[in-house]
């Protein structure tokens, strides 16, 4: 690159981050509205999708100086938001947990900060959306670590993707476990449901992507008032070794929880073994187990609970 190439380019980065910084400086405006600062916010976030973290994990997760840390961890105590209690290794460090009104609190503010970026890229033209996030992946990736794949990235579900969901869960169970198409059959049902009476209020989709592609799934839907249903899990091997069967579980633990759900159930075969372990490392438990005859296979059904 020529001297006067290199000095357009850093003027365009530089460019670049100032429109950045602006846009971003609007949506912690809109996040100042609340009464908690981007820093407090960050450390709800944390204690809503993550279970058992200490004070010192959060603060070496979100870099944030330890005397600071330790103001908001106390504010948010007096403020009936969290508890402490010391562990048992260390009596100067603490558990820390959301209390209910916690959970409201930041399921209050998650809402208005969605409602707010949802804002922002709906005023986008056709196809905008997409393709920012692209863009955005895309820069992540160059400026990240030198030759490292791009790490997966969770979202929402969007058009086209239940039709990813039933091909990827059709090929995949027929080459592992020998399913024929009336599973395939049975997760476009699912699918075709989810979309067809989803209430975005307390049923989600996410879908993993890394790269731009999909590479998982999971679902919460409404069993009852009280208690939430976990379908159509699934790591395909592409985006496996990332941990993600258990980033998309404790999503929808978190989900279930804050939207006011009870319980958490789901179904599930004894023959996968990893899907289970994910659900039992979840605080999921087995509860009822029933032989069938379904997918051209013999499977021992299993039925796994959790209390949120």
């Amino acid at each position: 690159m020529s001297e006067n190439n290199s000095d357009e380019a850093v003027a365009a980065v530089r460019a670049f981050n100032r429109f950045y910084t602006r846009k971003l400086g609007v949506l912690d405006q809109q996040l100042m509205k609340s009464p908690f600062s981007l820093s407090e916010a960050r450390v709800l976030y944390e204690l809503a999708y993550r279970e058992d973290l200490s004070a010192k994990e959060i603060g070496a997760e979100l870099g944030l100086d330890a005397g600071y840390l330790s103001r908001i961890v106390q504010n948010f105590d007096e403020n009936g938001l969290l508890t402490r209690k010391p562990l048992p290794a260390d009596r100067r460090q603490f558990r820390l947990a959301l209390t209910p009104k916690g959970r409201q609190t930041f399921t209050k503010l998650e809402r208005s900060m969605q409602d707010d970026i949802g804002a922002m890229l709906a005023a986008l033209p056709r196809g905008g959306s997409q393709k920012l996030v692209g863009a955005m992946a895309e820069i992540e990736r160059l400026l990240g670590v030198s030759g490292a794949a791009a790490p997966a990235i969770l979202r929402t579900h969007r058009p086209g993707d239940m039709g990813w969901v039933v091909q990827s869960h059709g090929a995949f169970y027929a080459s592992e476990y020998g399913f024929d198409s009336s599973f395939e059959a049975l997760v476009a049902e699912i699918a075709a449901k989810f979309l067809t009476s989803f209430d975005a209020s307390r049923e989600r989709c996410w879908i993993a992507e890394q790269g731009g592609v999909q590479v998982g799934s999971v679902f919460v839907v409404k069993h009852s008032d009280d208690v939430a249903k976990l379908r159509l899990l699934l790591v395909d091997p592409a985006g496996r070794g990332q941990r993600l069967g258990q980033q998309l579980v404790a999503e929808c633990v978190a989900f279930a929880r804050a939207t006011g759900y009870r319980r958490m159930t789901l179904w599930t075969q004894s023959i996968l073994v990893a899907a289970r372990k994910i659900y039992q490392d979840a605080g999921f438990k087995l509860v009822a187990t029933e032989p069938h005859r379904s997918f051209g296979q013999s499977l021992v059904g299993e039925t796994w609970e959790r209390e949120l």
